[in-house]
């Protein structure tokens, strides 16, 4: 370890196997479990929120989309933060950030309460998830760090994959309001466990410098867009929609001029010199785009044009969660042998052709004959993708960005999807205008529309992997010194990118060669 980090055991780090490992894991889990369930079980629940709250289809987005929202504007700050400010300290602030927030979700009496809730909880997601996996860096000895981490990849994943059956549970034998509710033992859990047994860690070297700045006009980019996005949808070309443009707009632009001036920004802007790097996060842009659209439409298709109960909705795509749990593993080493180029270019031509085949869907839709086809293929074309899509965002990066480059295709995924929740429904025709009271206007006659506008964006992402070189990626300039076959990857959920696991090399490299002691922040 640096010597500049603070660590829990200054011989070291803790050994696996300890009592002092279990406590730290247990409170990593439980924090980085409790965002991704939380993320999964809402998705279920949508459509009995419409029926409960009387919302349209733009209030199921802003439902959606106000988590994502603040989740990716922030995620890429609170590394920076963990390291000032103690990573303990920021997993506690995440996880009670997260808490209140779940309380105003479960007791919310109106929509904006609802959506106030879900953009306070995206702000706590994105401080507990990254300190979860900063405590676990600079908490466990060297030798020991890949296993802890491939630990808490494989037990959040978990939680990927129980959400979906445990969302609809909730609902069926409820209310869904118990999904968030649900949130709060956990949170006090973490909480008792990090106060008292997980010992404090930081970066004494941690730049003093925080781009506060860069993160406040990214939340009012991405909000400003979003809202004319959604607005448009449901309203039509009206003023307010026209300024939020605007606004959003302008937002950015002055977003990528601060990170292009400041010493030390949250984004530099100079990563995107590698052209491997840009396709690719080109590429993750559309793939999330139409993953996260198609997770939102077809939970609500299923339930309120074809009549599925809420476990039987959530359990429908649960072939997508496995197959990647299962199967990225191994196509990250098929990448590393043949080159990522050929699973970039044929795998999303099959996520496109399951995407196609969903289109077909009937409204009576059975699930071995016509969604199970289609989902056995999304899911298998995400599986070929995702990890050689990660491992050439991480090749094509210096070595001392590594940790900012895995940040940075997580951010990318996330604003993919906030832009294709807010943006394919409408586009597609479905919601309607002026219409806040039928959530499904026009979503059984265009739901094949909205998919079939997925395949062609799951078609433009292979067409941007054909700008890849061939054979194995190069590394660029100053990367790892381990060859991309070596570097191992741990995988977990579909919500995002994965986490990037280097044995005795999770941290990334200040400019002065010295461990940042911070992790790849993709969860």
């Amino acid at each position: 370890m640096s010597g500049s980090v603070s660590t829990p055991a200054s011989a070291g780090g803790v050994a696996w196997g300890t009592p002092a490992a279990r406590w730290m894991l247990t409170a990593t889990v439980l924090g980085s479990g409790m965002a991704l369930l939380d993320s999964t079980v809402v998705t279920v629940a949508l459509p009995a929120i419409q029926r409960d709250l009387g919302t349209g289809l733009s209030g199921l987005q802003w439902i959606v989309n106000g988590y994502m929202l603040t989740l990716s504007a922030l995620i890429l700050l609170s590394g920076s933060l963990a390291d000032r400010f103690g990573r303990v300290r920021l997993l506690m602030t995440g996880t009670s950030l997260f808490a209140l927030a779940s309380a105003l979700c479960t007791f919310a009496p109106t929509l904006g309460w609802l959506i106030a809730g879900r953009i306070l909880q995206g702000v706590g997601g994105a401080l507990l998830t990254p300190g979860s996996l900063a405590i676990l860096q600079a908490g466990f000895r060297e030798d020991d760090r890949a296993r802890a981490i491939g630990a808490w990849s494989g037990l959040t994943g978990v939680a990927a994959a129980v959400g979906p059956f445990l969302g609809g549970w909730l609902v069926q034998i409820g209310d869904w309001r118990l999904i968030f509710l649900i949130n709060l033992p956990f949170a006090v859990l973490v909480l008792l466990i990090a106060r008292f047994k997980v010992p404090e860690s930081h970066d004494a070297s941690a730049s003093r410098s925080l781009d506060y700045g860069g993160a406040l006009l990214g939340v009012i980019a991405l909000g400003g867009i979003t809202y004319a996005l959604i607005q448009w949808g449901a309203q039509g070309g009206t003023p307010a929609v026209w300024t939020s443009t605007a606004v959003g707009v302008s937002a950015l632009v002055a977003f990528l001029l601060l990170e292009g001036r400041r010493r030390a920004p949250m984004l530099p802007l100079d990563i995107f010199r590698s052209v491997p790097f840009s396709v690719t996060n080109a590429a993750t842009v559309v793939l999330y785009a139409a993953l996260g659209t198609l997770l939102f439409l077809m939970v609500i298709y299923l339930q309120e044009v074809a009549g599925y109960s809420p476990i039987a909705a959530g359990a429908a795509s649960l072939p997508l969660t496995i197959m990647m749990l299962l199967l990225s593993a191994r196509s990250g080493q098929l990448a590393s042998r043949i080159g990522p180029r050929p699973q970039l270019v044929a795998g999303p031509l099959v996520l496109a052709a399951g995407l196609f085949l969903l289109s077909r869907m009937g409204p009576d839709a059975p699930y071995v004959p016509e969604v199970f086809p289609g989902v056995l293929l999304v899911a298998l074309g995400m599986s070929m993708t995702v990890a050689p899509l990660t491992a050439t965002v991480l090749a094509s990066a210096p070595e001392r960005h590594s940790g900012l480059a895995s940040g940075v295709n997580n951010t990318v995924a996330r604003g993919g999807q906030l832009i294709g929740v807010a943006a394919i429904p409408a586009l597609a025709g479905i919601g309607g205008k002026h219409d806040e009271t039928s959530g499904t206007t026009g979503l059984a006659e265009h739901f094949g529309t909205a998919l079939l506008i997925l395949a062609g964006l799951a078609v433009a992402a292979s067409l941007c992997a054909l700008f890849l070189p061939r054979g194995r990626m190069p590394e660029a300039g100053d990367t790892a010194k381990e060859p991309l076959a070596e570097r191992p990857q741990r995988f977990c959920g579909v919500s995002g990118p994965p986490l990037r696991a280097c044995p005795g090399s999770i941290a990334g490299t200040r400019e002065d060669g010295r461990s940042s002691g911070t992790p790849d922040q993709s969860w």
